[in-house]
């Protein structure tokens, strides 16, 4: 079955409002449908007919991409089985793997190179499918905001969630960098209260 979007989903997805889809329906430009229950929704294909897209017919057009990622390169040996265990999956469901891109860094840095690189793939719409073992293996926080803006371009992620490749360790490094993080904040704060305390043109009445 093609896949369906409610109106707010389609909205987000083509970066319209929902008013303005409403008005789209009125004025004849868009069609929508309903479901047996009466609640309005779009189709995939109209989402690749407003992006620009276009159904692919076979799985040979599909560019499909493998991201693997650890914290640390101390943790070379997890990012290989990560990668090892998602070509199994991919050849296990005929998935044509173009490549594996194995990244380093911490899941709260969305500035990593490979990622953004990825990233800027998928709005070239380069990339069909993303295959990923965990959503915390892409990004540790916001992911679903990251879903979606792949699937406006027409790109799917494949979450595997094998309970095997969750790091336990990471997710504790990545607490202490928040703690880290709002530590150093705090210290800013009490040093900049104690520079006003001290200042007398400041404290003068």
């Amino acid at each position: 079955m093609e896949k369906r979007y409610k109106i707010g989903e389609f909205a987000l997805m083509i970066g319209v409002s929902v008013q303005t889809l409403r008005k789209w329906e009125k004025a004849g430009k868009l069609t929508s449908y309903r479901s047996p229950g009466g609640v309005r929704y779009y189709t995939h294909q109209q989402y690749l007919e407003l992006t620009g897209g276009s159904v692919r017919s076979s799985k040979t057009e599909e560019t499909s991409v493998i991201y693997v990622r650890v914290s640390t390169r101390n943790q070379k040996d997890d990012l290989k089985n990560q990668a090892a265990f998602l070509r199994q999956f991919c050849n296990a469901r005929g998935i044509i793997v173009s490549e594996v891109i194995e990244d380093y860094g911490s899941g709260l840095d969305y500035n990593r190179k490979k990622l953004n690189n990825l990233l800027n793939q998928v709005m070239d719409r380069k990339v069909s499918q993303i295959v990923i073992a965990h959503k915390d293996r892409f990004v540790r926080f916001g992911y679903d905001w990251f879903e979606r803006l792949c699937e406006r371009f027409g790109c799917r992620i494949i979450v595997v969630n094998n309970e095997e490749l969750s790091f336990e360790k990471e997710l504790v490094e990545d607490i202490m960098t928040i703690l880290h993080m709002f530590s150093d904040r705090l210290h800013g704060l009490r040093k900049y209260r104690k520079m006003i305390k001290e200042d007398d043109s400041l404290t003068k009445e």
